[in-house]
């Protein structure tokens, strides 16, 4: 998702298809957030399932306050937006980031915003060009493994070419890994995250063979094309057929004409083991899908209250990560 909305006109596409089974053996990390099977696991190999918030801090670099109240919400996850300089930021506080999500107890999930939908957007970065970015930081990243996860770049490819992905990707993933990034990284999806032409369903599997350590989990946007039940649990059931590692990078629960099907979305993820990232604590233009009245934690809209409050929320069914000392 964009500061602004994006135009996702798209239509649903049917997710059942063959599949074969892959093998997916666990990451060669010793330390650190890693991936074992299909699942995120700490270095003591407790699993940890994603229950977070995404903040806009690249547009809003003082609210720092938002660290402490997403973490009140029983958030375990912040999902960071940074610029790497090509259209955002660039970001530059990326040491006092960090900081701020280890203070609070959260595991921080670093993305860069830039890259959002190249292709069809002319404005956007590369995903080569969010990769330097991450070697620009790498003196504040390395040594973090067991706090901080790197979206390499957000909704990387728009709804022209979507097929480019998967060597974009795959190249994005070899190159960090060849410049000694050892922490577990998220991809996300094409068609401005959403993958309604199943390009990354389809081709998952080569961008995890890129990953020499076998790090990598994958990030669906659930937006209007998840209006029903069916499209949702038959994503899901596609990557767990894969078997490769799957997580909801960001939804919503309203987008344009169509409703996501919210309440669907998080019980299938509470149901499978699967996080789950909701967009976003406040900042967007329109505030549709803000979760606060103007970062006010006092003030959740009806987004804030469905997702923290709510069945299958936040607060029924986030776990702290163990690395903060609570078992």
């Amino acid at each position: 998702m964009r500061k602004r909305l994006a135009v996702l006109g798209a239509a649903l596409l049917s997710a059942v298809a063959s599949v074969v089974v892959a093998v997916v053996p666990a990451s060669a990390a010793t330390t650190g957030l890693h991936i074992s099977g299909r699942d995120i696991v700490e270095a003591n190999g407790q699993n940890f399932i994603m229950r977070g918030i995404s903040h806009e801090h690249v547009w809003f670099p003082s609210q720092t306050s938002s660290f402490a109240n997403i973490k009140a919400q029983g958030a375990n996850t912040v999902r960071v937006v940074l610029g790497s300089g090509k259209r955002w930021g660039p970001s530059n506080d990326v040491a006092n980031v960090v900081a701020q999500c280890k203070r609070n107890r959260l595991i921080c999930l670093l993305e860069v915003h830039d890259t959002t939908g190249y292709g069809q957007d002319g404005a956007a970065a590369t995903l080569d060009q969010a990769v330097s970015y991450w070697i620009s930081q790498k003196n504040n990243l390395v040594g973090q493994e067991n706090y901080v996860v790197i979206n390499i770049g957000n909704e990387p490819i728009g709804n022209n070419n979507p097929g480019q992905w998967t060597t974009a990707t795959a190249n994005a993933v070899r190159r960090m890994r060849s410049n000694g990034f050892q922490h577990l990284l998220m991809v996300d999806a094409p068609n401005w995250g959403q993958d309604q032409n199943h390009v990354m369903r389809d081709t998952a599997q080569t961008v995890w063979n890129a990953d020499s350590m076998h790090n990598t989990v994958f990030s669906v946007h659930m937006y209007a094309v998840y209006n029903t039940a069916s499209s949702i649990t038959s994503y899901f059931d596609a990557f767990k057929n894969k078997g490769l590692p799957l997580v909801v990078g960001e939804f919503g629960w309203r987008f344009d004409s169509g409703q996501v099907d919210d309440q669907t979305l998080m019980a299938q993820a509470v149901s499978r083991g699967i996080g789950y990232l909701g967009w976003s604590w406040a900042g967007n233009t329109d505030g549709r899908l803000d979760m606060t009245n103007n970062f006010n934690p006092n003030q959740l809209t009806t987004w804030g209250q469905r997702i923290i409050n709510g069945p299958n929320g936040i607060k029924a069914t986030a776990k702290e990560a163990t690395i903060y000392g609570q078992h």
